[in-house]
């Protein structure tokens, strides 16, 4: 098991940035792939990025491709979401999940959930 905790969400000005962190305990943190999702006011909770174990695969959803970018420390035991350029519609909590081994968009998939962290896009 794994357990997760998400930092650095927070109100910012559209065009700006925000780096998210998400922060693993418990079992090998290399045994997993990583995604981050997130779920705005009213709507579904949808994929944003995720990574596979070494991060050589990194798919993201195509409303937040060459805007984000998602990385991953395995010494560390920690994920990232880089946020550049947020729009208001970026405007969700953000969440990270892990699952052993294959990397997947399908949310279902994930495992373990950390307790997700707002973000807020201002116009």
């Amino acid at each position: 098991q794994v357990q997760l905790v998400e930092s650095g969400g927070g109100l910012v000005q559209a065009g700006g940035s925000l780096r998210l962190s998400c922060a693993a305990s418990g079992d090998t943190f290399s045994n997993y792939a990583m995604g981050w999702f997130r779920r705005a006011p009213g709507k579904e909770r949808e994929f944003v990025a995720a990574t596979s174990q070494s991060g050589d695969d990194t798919p993201y959803a195509d409303s937040v491709k060459g805007r984000f970018t998602i990385s991953r420390d395995n010494y560390k035991r920690t994920v990232y979401l880089q946020m550049n350029s947020l729009k208001p519609d970026d405007t969700a909590v953000y969440y990270c999940a892990a699952k052993l081994l294959l990397t997947t968009t399908r949310d279902i998939r994930y495992n373990y959930w950390g307790q997700g962290t707002q973000v807020t896009v201002s116009s």
